[in-house]
């Protein structure tokens, strides 16, 4: 290939190919590079420590559509160059394949980031003036490859895994100058199975050819407990609390906000309803099938500066937004047909969906010392009819605090609706208003911020449940407020009750253990309590 001039004398090279089989648990649908760290993704934070005028060549395998969607709507001002990666898993796969696949992009010095590595430190420079390897300061131990390094800094050996060795961790970052060398010992067979250390180790052999040291502030990303601590040093108190789910995400990176769906339909449906929604949510700048971004608004979310003087002024703020729609008869028949499989069926397919990914069964249990009879005992007392009646508005779909913003400037509006539902019921302009009365209530009960800091427990025996967990006086305050407006506009309370109960129940399926069966058990006996 023609090789164009490069404003750099380097380029970034970053593998993408892997299944990640050491995260699988928690990317189960997407490349591990995508995993959110802080609300961003692992390759965010490679990329943003780089130029953005250096060239970066992405391996892609699995998961690569996603990878490739990401980079191109959210960093559309840098020059991706991108290599499919047909064969990335099973017998004769590697990470040395995917690197000898983009041996024709490279014919350059680059810099060599794995896609499971996050550094602190800033690479803003102009040219590779040397080969050189990353490492932490941490000891190797048996997990990690080791630099052993001479008392100035270069690099005396790259090592294998060794069992307790005493050598610093390589961490997956290097830079190589002399990147002939290193694709002339590439093509070596044993190359497939080591990847880029093995042409790095034979270059080392060279009498001519020497490496330096650079330490970073390292976090790996590459196992499921180094991941976990990743995300623990690295949250950030002024971000958002986004509770993660297996098959969607909300990240924020360059100066924008990314909603992610594996669902294509999901996405497109969410850019559609933004017609009927303009002015209350913000404006979708751009999308394809899996993302779609909006700029990233200033303000906190409502969950942040609650108060009840400010909640009681969102209701009447909402009293616009919640625009009540004349239907037909037939349309009213069609809408409550709809409502009746939006909370009957959604519930039951959810319902059932958590007892198979968490091996629950439903029988007689002491939940915090009460005795439950099993659920579906309760769901076939519910008045589904009732339930189903709802009022038809101009509706949100997940409004809880963590979707409310406080705007500090977007055309004086006081409050922007964010990460709102993409259909009820496959209708994008109304809605059953019950639907987001019961998710302010949700919202009210369980805060986000206290979740992501873990103040909630839940303990099991056999089949003798607990679980208790924080709840803000203000959020007590404002649960009386939300039930005087209900009362006040001829709503039913009880109702928004139930369907906060079965919000509860649906949800559980898609959150983490044990926040899970917190919420499980929470709607089980909320909808105890209502349905006697």
């Amino acid at each position: 290939m023609v090789e164009k001039e490069l404003m750099y004398n380097y380029k970034l090279f970053i593998p993408t190919a892997g299944i990640g089989s050491r995260v699988s648990n928690i990317a189960r649908n997407m490349n591990k590079g995508l995993i959110g760290i802080d609300n961003k993704p692992v390759l965010s934070h490679i990329v943003e420590k780089f130029h953005p005028d250096v060239d970066i060549v992405v391996a892609l395998g699995y998961g690569g559509n996603y990878v490739r969607q990401y980079f191109e709507i959210v960093y559309p001002e840098r020059n991706f160059e991108f290599v499919e990666i047909e064969k990335y898993e099973g017998e004769g796969t590697g990470l040395g394949l995917t690197v000898n696949a983009c041996r024709d992009y490279l014919q350059c010095p680059f810099v060599f980031v794995s896609n499971d590595t996050i550094f602190e430190e800033q690479l803003y420079f102009d040219e590779i003036s040397y080969n050189w390897l990353g490492y932490s300061p941490i000891k190797a131990g048996s997990d990690y490859r080791s630099l052993s390094l001479d008392k100035d800094g270069n690099v005396l050996a790259l090592n294998d895994k060794i069992e307790d060795s005493e050598d610093y961790s390589y961490i997956g970052i290097c830079g190589i100058k002399d990147y002939k060398e290193f694709w002339k010992y590439m093509k070596e067979k044993d190359s497939l199975s080591m990847g880029e250390s093995y042409g790095i180790k034979k270059m080392l052999n060279d009498n001519w050819c020497s490496f330096n040291s650079f330490k970073f502030t390292w976090y790996d990303t590459g196992n499921e407990s180094a991941l976990i601590t990743a995300k623990e040093k690295l949250k950030s108190k002024h971000q958002p609390n986004v509770l993660e789910k297996d098959n969607e995400a909300i990240w924020f990176a360059n100066n924008k906000t990314i909603k992610f769906s594996t669902n294509d339909k999901f996405i497109s449906d969410r850019v559609m309803r933004t017609t009927y929604l303009s002015n209350y949510v913000p404006e979708v700048v751009d999308s394809s099938d899996n993302f779609y971004i909006y700029n990233f608004l200033k303000g906190d979310v409502l969950s942040k500066k609650v108060t009840s003087k400010r909640f009681e002024y969102l209701l009447s703020w909402l009293n616009d937004f919640w625009k009540e729609v004349n239907l037909s008869k037939s349309e009213q028949n069609k809408f409550t047909k709809d409502c009746l499989k939006f909370y009957k069926q959604k519930t039951l397919d959810r319902i059932d969906l958590y007892y198979k990914k968490y091996d629950n069964i439903d029988v007689d249990e002491i939940v915090n010392d009460n005795k439950l009879e099993p659920l579906k005992n309760v769901l076939d007392r519910l008045d589904w009819d009732w339930i189903s009646f709802g009022k038809p508005t101009r509706f949100h779909g997940d409004l809880h605090f963590e979707n409310i913003l406080i705007n500090e400037t977007n055309n004086g509006l006081p409050f922007s609706l964010l990460d709102w539902r993409q259909n009820f019921g496959g209708s994008y302009e109304y809605g059953d208003i019950y639907y987001d009365l019961a998710k302010l209530y949700h919202g009210l009960i369980i805060s986000h911020d206290f979740i992501n800091n873990n103040l909630y427990n839940f303990s099991r025996d056999m089949n003798d449940v607990y679980y208790d967990f924080h709840r803000k006086n203000t959020n007590i305050e404002c649960e009386k407020i939300l039930q005087k407006y209900v009362e006040q506009n001829n709503l039913d309370w009880k109702k928004v009750k139930v369907i906060t109960a079965l919000i509860f129940l649906n949800i559980a399926g898609l959150h983490h253990y044990p926040y899970c069966h917190l919420l499980y058990y929470l709607g089980r006996v909320m909808l105890t309590e209502e349905v006697k």
